[in-house]
């Protein structure tokens, strides 16, 4: 029996044609860690916040599909941040409001939400440490987290770990960090601070999958050994 891991978020979790690798998303990549029995379907899109998303219409999409069983994963919050009327939300008020949709959108499907933080950004300061451009959102996340007692993959925490112990230099490794005329793709070169290259998203995805097995989710019976 399959079981369907769906995807709502930006582009830190997007599926990225060739013509833009080596960028990738987490989404892309999650796949490889769980058995054949769990078919991702990924429909984060690049530059939408959790209204957008929702305004838009996909989230509808993803809840008239979802079946009994599923998953959803949701991860907004680099976009809801932009001083936009389409994308902005404040976190303690609009943000979390969004984000209720999500979760009793799922459960009134008998599917399971899992709500994540938002993912790190490559931004350290003087001393070497990941500064937190998130602001209250990764917290916002966490309260409605607590309040709805939906699972919360805290990846803001974790990535920030991650950066921090590679440090500014081998970070580069994990995001689009080109010289010019080393990619096709890219022929002046990136200094991407945000998005990640294949590597990265693969490690970002590790880090999730990783969560996954502190919740008592029949979920974490698909994830391969080589996840721990």
């Amino acid at each position: 029996m399959s079981v369907h891991l769906f995807i709502a978020g930006d582009s830190t979790a997007a599926n990225y044609p060739s013509n833009q690798a080596p960028m990738a998303g987490w989404g892309q990549m999650i796949d490889r860690f769980f058995t054949n029995n769990v078919v991702v379907i990924n429909k984060a899109l690049c530059g939408r916040s959790s209204k957008s998303f929702i305004n838009e219409g996909v989230l509808n999409k993803i809840i008239n599909s979802i079946e009994p069983n599923d998953y959803l994963l949701v991860q907004f919050g680099h976009n809801d941040e932009k001083p936009d009327k389409a994308l902005y939300t404040e976190p303690f008020s609009t943000y979390q409001e969004c984000l209720r949709k999500y979760v009793n959108g799922a459960r009134k499907k008998g599917a399971t939400p899992i709500l994540i933080t938002p993912v790190s950004r490559r931004i350290y300061d003087n001393n070497g440490n990941i500064k937190q451009t998130h602001g209250d959102y990764p917290e916002a996340v966490r309260i409605l987290g607590h309040d709805l007692q939906v699972p919360v993959i805290d990846l803001c925490s974790s990535s920030t770990a991650l950066l921090e112990s590679l440090g500014p230099e081998e970070s580069k490794r994990l995001f689009v960090w080109l010289k010019p005329g080393e990619h096709v793709n890219y022929p002046e070169g990136s200094r991407d601070n945000t998005h990640f290259n294949e590597v990265g998203a693969k490690k970002i995805a590790g880090l999730i999958v990783k969560e996954l097995l502190n919740f008592s989710i029949p979920l974490r019976n698909y994830i391969l050994n080589r996840a721990c």
